[in-house]
C-alpha cells in the first residue's frame, strides 16, 4: 500500500471520542495503511464534546471561511485540524457553531436523536470534499465509517460527479451494527434532492431509519465491508444481494490482511 492515498471520513474516532467499534475501527484501519507506508487524511465532524485544549485542535484559517448550502440556508464551514499522538497521522475536523458546537454527539441527555441530525450529514459530507478539494488532494480510495458520514459517497455520485479530482476514486464504505432505532427527520430526502440527487437514487431515504439511511449509502459505493458481527440479517442480505464487491466481517486479528488484499481488489 505503499504511497496509495486513502481519505478516511468517520463519524467517530478515538482517541478524540470515546471507544466503540466505529471509533476504533476508524483509528486502527488508518493507522494500518500509515504503518504500510500509504499517504492517509481522516475527517470527522467537531463535536463540542472534543476537548480541543487536550488534542491541540487549531483552525486552519486558508482552508476554513466558505459558506456551503444545507436546504437552502448558507452555513458557514470552520476546519480545524489535529495530529494523533505518535502517530503522525492528520485529522481533519469539520466544524460549524449550528451543527456541532453542542456537547454531545448525535442525541441529547435524554438519549433523543437531535432533530438536524439529517443536516448535519449533509454538511459533513459537503464539508469534507470542498476541504480536499482544497488541498488539492486526490485519493485513490475513500473509505466511509460511521453513519453520519453515510451521505458522502451519495454526494460524490450525484453532487460530485463532474469534479474531474475524484475522477478514478472508488468509494467503500463500511457497515456497522445499528446505532439508534428512530427515523432521523422525514424531510431528509427532500433536502438532498435539493442538492439535484435524482428521487430514485434515493428512495430509501423516504423512511431514514438507520438500515435505509446505509441502504442509500452501499448503493452508491463501489465496495462495501461489514465491519460489525452485529449488523442485522436484512442489511447483510441486502449487501450480498446489491452487486457490490463486499468484504465479510473479519475479526481483529485478522482485519489487517483481510482490509489490505480488498483495497487491492479495488486496483490499488
Amino acid at each position: 500500500m505503499k504511497d496509495k492515498r486513502i481519505l478516511y471520513v468517520s463519524s467517530e474516532v478515538v482517541p478524540y471520542l470515546a471507544e466503540n467499534e466505529v471509533s476504533l475501527m476508524s483509528y486502527d484501519v488508518p493507522k494500518m495503511i500509515n504503518d504500510q507506508g500509504g499517504q492517509i487524511r481522516i475527517f470527522m465532524p467537531r463535536y463540542g464534546n472534543i476537548n480541543e485544549r487536550r488534542h491541540q485542535l487549531h483552525e486552519v484559517i486558508r482552508l476554513s471561511g466558505m459558506n456551503l448550502v444545507v436546504n437552502d440556508l448558507d452555513m458557514p464551514l470552520i476546519i480545524k485540524v489535529a495530529s494523533i499522538p505518535k502517530e503522525r497521522i492528520q485529522v481533519y475536523f469539520i466544524d460549524n457553531d449550528e451543527y456541532f458546537k453542542r456537547k454531545a454527539t448525535f442525541a441529547d441527555e435524554e438519549g433523543v436523536l437531535y432533530p438536524d441530525n439529517d443536516e448535519r450529514a449533509i454538511f459533513f459530507a459537503k464539508g469534507v470534499v470542498e476541504t480536499v478539494k482544497k488541498l488539492n488532494w486526490v485519493p485513490d480510495i475513500i473509505h466511509v465509517h460511521g453513519w453520519l458520514a453515510a451521505m458522502l459517497p451519495i454526494y460524490m455520485k450525484h453532487y460530485y460527479k463532474n469534479e474531474a479530482l475524484f475522477s478514478e476514486t472508488k468509494i467503500v464504505t463500511s457497515v456497522y451494527g445499528q446505532s439508534f432505532d428512530e427515523n432521523l427527520d422525514l424531510e431528509m430526502i427532500n433536502k438532498v434532492k435539493f442538492d439535484g440527487v435524482p428521487h430514485e437514487a434515493i428512495s430509501d431515504l423516504e423512511i431514514p431509519n438507520y438500515e435505509n439511511v446505509l441502504k442509500a449509502s452501499i448503493l452508491h459505493s463501489d465496495a462495501v465491508i461489514i465491519a460489525s458481527e452485529n449488523v442485522s440479517p436484512s442489511l447483510t442480505k441486502f449487501i450480498e444481494s446489491s452487486g457490490k464487491p463486499f468484504l465479510p466481517f473479519a475479526t481483529k486479528d485478522a482485519f489487517a490482511e483481510a482490509y489490505t488484499n480488498f483495497y487491492k481488489t479495488m486496483g490499488l
